[in-house]
């Protein structure tokens, strides 16, 4: 947090022309902290500014910007407003005569170039529009559930837009849960049709998803058909129906999208977004934090089933901002498969977590992001996870050659976007979040409920409503308040450690549920793991609590090595106490191959807590490589 600023955007002449820059100038603001104290000022004034500038198209116009008469928890937005996904992402490009502009561009697993596809938006309105009459002829309509579980591939997009347009309710579930996790999630939004994908390669290998689609759809008796999105079977449903051009008429808070949170402790929540608070929040981030435009290809390394998939596809759609549908490992063939999709697509900009960066660096076969042409590549994008700064400072000298800025933001499934977010006009440190976003009334809390004082961690909150703020859980409005609104009095609480250092540059420091008090000295996971990170020899770490007679709880860490490095316990401890103190030196430090991970990059301390101490891992049908359990459970506790 004591570095120095990397990336100034007077150094860059175009944050000048940035939509942030010429937003901030047409209302008469000379800086954007002037900008965004009047947008949490007066909220309904933002977002009735920013959905005018976004060219949102309204096919009735709303009477209030924000109701907020019950409170809080329960306002409501654009009332009496009409206003629909689908038209404004796919339909009226068409409309307006940009049918011929690409829309989609898709790239496999294996990365041969007869599995690439290009589809432009008249292809993709044509494909929405038949699945919609197909939908239609199977009965599905307006507040009725479609469930995908699914890859990122056409068929995937398709069927969001294609739901969205009926008025019904798109529900992307993650594409490597097993059976229990699909069936009881299916079931909580009493899916009508599901589509799936009947096997899914990663890495040359096959993955048999149609038997658990098949397995999970047997004991949902909402569900009355699978549609297979990678057989001929998705071309014979589209054959279903007549082609229908006209979609249903949605109101502002109309639901439109249907997420669950992680189901790893405790049923799975399921968070609620319409079709009003989609397009506010995803359109003012893609234009205001990433300043995307028409025709330039965006690539955000993500599933559908992670809330980053849905938020790409409808923000960037919206400005017909063609994206890249990734549908494999981002290290295969070889460690280079990103740097060459960039080149070849001429990506300008980029979205990974950390811990994809950290992959890529320990890769060895291949050129790196320097061997490749990545000169139109603009901004880097990362949200996820905590960085550490050796990461943060690859990714930005290697794939961004020093220009681009790291647009880190952060928010969660259950706003479909950020709290906190830099933009084109934000000076950034290494590992910062920048500051809040753009209409988001942020805070550091301490314990208390106080503002924290500068230079120290707190819990980040937000004091006002954004539109795209759940509307509560599927079925379950008492842990909706339980989880938001309970630890502070009429404040969201969300649950991440965050500080704001003496320059104004926001960083976060993981969840509170994984921190842990050595000692009495409160500290967080991502701040040892940074610590660890820092040696030269490592290339990523995860660290959890685990209880110890002298300490209440002590420290148990565990790193993966650079290849061809080697690094004692004795000297990884070291590193801990250089950078931390000795009152935190950990109890253990573990060299293991690899961390067990999701497929969007996550670290699961909380399972490799249990497996550690000989406890059952819980839910890890969303663990992408649980072969890595192994060597730390023979490493645990008894």
């Amino acid at each position: 947090m004591d570095s120095e600023f990397l990336w100034r955007p007077g150094d860059h002449a175009w944050t000048r022309e940035s939509h942030v820059a010429r937003f901030m100038a047409q209302h008469g603001f000379a800086t954007f902290a002037e900008l965004h104290a009047a947008s949490v000022r007066d909220t309904a004034w933002f977002w009735d500014a920013a959905m005018k500038d976004m060219d949102v198209e309204w096919s009735r116009p709303y009477a209030q910007v924000k109701d907020d008469s019950r409170g809080f928890p329960w306002t409501r937005w654009f009332t009496g407003g009409q206003v629909n996904v689908a038209h404004n992402c796919v339909d009226r490009h068409v409309r307006d005569g940009h049918g011929g502009a690409t829309a989609l561009y898709y790239e496999s697993d294996s990365g041969r170039a007869g599995e690439a596809r290009r589809v432009t938006f008249a292809e993709l309105s044509l494909l929405v529009d038949r699945c919609a009459g197909a939908l239609r002829a199977a009965g599905v309509g307006k507040g009725d559930s479609v469930g995908l579980y699914a890859p990122m591939q056409v068929p995937t997009v398709v069927v969001l837009f294609t739901a969205m347009k009926l008025g019904a309710r798109f529900v992307p579930i993650f594409c490597g849960y097993g059976e229990d996790a699909l069936r009881e999630r299916l079931a909580l939004c009493e899916a009508k049709v599901l589509f799936a994908c009947s096997a899914l390669t990663r890495r040359g290998k096959t993955a048999d998803t149609g038997a658990i689609a098949r397995a999970a759809a047997a004991k949902v008796p909402s569900l009355a058909r699978i549609v297979w999105t990678d057989t001929d079977d998705w071309a014979a449903f589209l054959r279903t129906g007549a082609p229908l051009a006209a979609g249903e008429p949605t109101a502002a808070e109309d639901p439109c999208l249907i997420m669950f949170t992680s189901g790893t402790t405790g049923r799975p929540k399921g968070t609620v977004h319409t079709h009003a608070g989609c397009l506010a929040q995803t359109g003012k981030e893609l234009r205001y934090a990433f300043n995307v435009q028409p025709g330039e290809p965006f690539f955000w390394v993500t599933d559908i089933g992670w809330m980053m998939g849905p938020w790409e596809i409808i923000g960037c759609l919206l400005y017909r901002t063609p994206i890249v549908l990734f549908d494999g490992a981002p290290n295969y063939p070889t460690g280079d498969r990103l740097w060459e999709i960039c080149q070849k697509l001429g990506v300008v900009t980029l979205g990974c977590s950390p811990t994809l960066i950290r992959l890529l660096m320990r890769a060895t076969d291949g050129k790196g992001p320097r061997g490749y042409d990545l000169s139109r590549l603009r901004v880097i994008g990362s949200t996820g996870e905590v960085w550490d700064e050796a990461s943060y400072l690859w990714c930005f000298e290697n794939a961004g050659g020093r220009r681009c800025p790291i647009i880190n933001i952060s928010g969660g499934t259950e706003i479909c976007g950020c709290h906190v977010s830099p933009t084109p006009l934000t000076p950034l440190k290494a590992c910062t979040v920048g500051g809040p976003g753009l209409g988001m009334d942020v805070a550091v809390f301490t314990d208390e409920g106080a503002p924290a004082p500068t230079g120290t961690m707190g819990h980040l909150v937000c004091r006002q409503p954004a539109p795209s703020m759940t509307k509560s859980f599927l079925h379950d409005d008492a842990r909706y308040l339980e989880t938001y609104f309970q630890k502070f009095s009429g404040v969201w609480y969300h649950g991440d450690w965050a500080m704001v250092d003496g320059d104004g540059q926001w960083f976060l420091f993981g969840r509170t549920d994984d921190t842990m008090k050595i000692a009495g000295k409160r500290v967080g996971p991502g701040e040892v793991e940074g610590a660890l990170t820092a040696h030269a020899a490592v290339s990523e770490a995860a660290v959890i609590g685990v209880p110890d007679d002298l300490k209440g709880t002590a420290l148990v860490c565990f790193v993966v090595l650079k290849p061809g490095q080697v690094a004692t316990e004795k000297d990884l401890m070291a590193q801990v106490v250089r950078q931390l103190g000795k009152p935190l030196a950990p109890k253990h430090v573990y060299v293991i191959p690899e961390l067990p991970k999701t497929r969007s990059g996550k670290i699961v301390r909380a399972a490799i807590a249990r497996v550690f101490l000989g406890l059952p891992p819980g839910d890890i049908t969303s663990i992408d490589n649980p072969a890595a359990f192994g060597p730390i459970a023979a490493l645990g506790q008894p």
